[in-house]
C-alpha cells in the first residue's frame, strides 16, 4: 500500500484507472464534485473502488462540510448550514447548538453512508481571529477555543453515529492566515504562547482518528517550512504538545502554498512525518509520479489508518435522514 489518496477524473473510473489503482494500491481515495451525478451512479462508484481492493473498509473521502463546500449538491442531496451558523446559536444557547451539530453531522453521515463515502474531512477547529482569511472564514465554528472544541466533539460523535470517520482540520490551526494557501503560502508571525489558543482544541480532541495539516509557516516553531512540510511542527507539536497519535494527512499537495512538482512534494510531505500524502486531481501523470516516488506506507501508519477506519464499527443503526433533518430544524428555528 502507498501512502497517498488519490482523486478520480470522473463520475466512473477509467480503465487506466483501474488498472493503475490496483497496482499502485493506494491507501484511499476523494471524491470531488466531478464525481457526483446521482445516488446511484455515486453508490457505483465506491463499490467499484471497494472491489478493487476486495475489502469494505476503503478510506473514501469528500468534503462534505456544509455551506459553499459541499461535493454532494442539491436537489439529489440536502443542503446543510455552514460551520458559523452553530457558532451564532452557541452565542444565544449552547446546548442547543451543541446538539443541533451533533444531529446535522449524524445527518451528513447519513448520506455519505448511503452512497458508500467512509470518511468526512469535517470538522474544522480552526479558531476564528477578526482577520481570518475568508476561505476560512464561515466554514469556522467560532473564535473562542473550547467553544469550537465543544461544537467540534459534537460533529465528530454525530458523524461516528452516522457511519463515517472523521477527519479534524486544519491542525495545528488556521485561524490566524491572512492569505488563502490555495493561493499562497501563509505566515504566522504569533508567538508560542498566543498560539495556545490555536491549538487547544486540537488538543482537546486529540483522541480524533484522523487530522489534516495546515500548508502555513509558523515562525514560533519553524520559520522555514509549512506545518505539512515540518518534521519539527509534526513530530514538536501536532504529535507532542497537541498529542494527536492518529491518521495525520497532508492538506491537498496541489495547492499554490507547495512548491516543486507534485510528485516531490508527495515524498516531502511523508519524509516530514504527515501518515499520508493528500493528491486530490486525478491526473494521471501526476499520480504515476507519485506512485513511482513513494515507498510503502509505513507499519506505524497503516496500524493509524486500520484503527481510524474501525470507527466504522462504532456507527449506530441507519436513520431515516429526513428525520434527522427535520430534528436539526426544530432545533435551528427554536434558537
Amino acid at each position: 500500500m502507498k501512502p497517498v489518496v488519490f482523486g478520480m477524473s470522473g463520475l466512473h473510473l477509467t480503465a487506466d484507472e483501474k488498472a493503475f489503482f490496483k497496482d499502485a494500491d493506494p491507501a484511499g481515495y476523494i471524491i470531488f464534485g466531478r464525481n457526483v451525478e446521482s445516488k446511484a451512479q455515486l453508490r457505483a462508484l465506491t463499490d467499484e473502488l471497494r472491489e478493487l481492493h476486495g475489502r469494505n473498509d476503503v478510506a473514501i473521502l469528500i468534503d462534505q462540510e456544509g455551506g459553499r463546500v459541499a461535493r454532494m449538491q442539491e436537489p439529489v442531496w440536502p443542503r446543510f448550514p455552514a460551520g458559523e451558523v452553530f457558532d451564532k446559536i452557541y452565542n444565544i444557547a449552547p446546548a442547543t447548538a451543541i446538539e443541533a451539530a451533533r444531529i446535522n453531522a449524524q445527518a451528513i453521515g447519513e448520506s455519505l453512508r448511503e452512497v458508500g463515502i467512509t470518511v468526512n474531512c469535517l470538522p474544522l477547529l480552526d479558531v476564528r481571529q477578526p482577520d481570518t482569511v475568508e476561505a476560512i472564514g464561515d466554514r469556522a465554528l467560532g473564535s473562542d477555543p473550547m467553544q469550537v472544541a465543544a461544537l467540534g466533539r459534537a460533529v465528530i460523535d454525530g458523524q461516528t453515529k452516522g457511519g463515517v470517520v472523521s477527519i479534524v482540520k486544519h491542525i495545528p490551526g488556521h485561524g490566524r492566515a491572512v492569505v488563502d494557501s490555495h493561493m499562497e503560502l501563509p505566515t504566522v508571525h504569533a508567538s508560542a504562547e498566543e498560539l495556545e489558543a490555536d491549538i487547544t482544541p486540537f488538543r482537546t480532541l486529540s483522541s480524533a482518528p484522523m487530522a489534516m495539516t495546515a500548508h502555513i509557516v509558523y515562525t514560533a516553531w519553524d520559520k522555514d517550512r509549512c506545518a505539512s512540510l515540518s518534521p519539527v511542527v509534526i513530530e514538536n507539536i501536532i504529535r507532542g504538545e497537541i498529542g494527536f497519535d492518529g491518521l495525520l494527512f497532508s492538506d491537498d499537495l496541489d495547492m499554490k502554498a507547495l512548491k516543486g512538482e507534485v510528485p516531490e512534494r508527495a515524498r516531502d510531505v511523508v519524509a516530514a512525518g504527515c501518515d499520508i500524502a493528500l493528491n486530490c486531481w486525478g491526473r494521471m501523470d501526476e499520480m504515476v509520479g507519485i506512485a513511482n516516488l513513494l515507498g510503502e506506507i509505513s507499519e506505524k501508519s497503516r496500524s493509524r489508518l486500520d484503527k481510524a477506519m474501525e470507527t466504522l464499527n462504532d456507527a449506530g443503526e441507519e436513520v431515516d435522514l429526513a428525520e434527522l433533518l427535520s430534528l436539526r430544524d426544530a432545533l435551528l428555528d427554536a434558537a
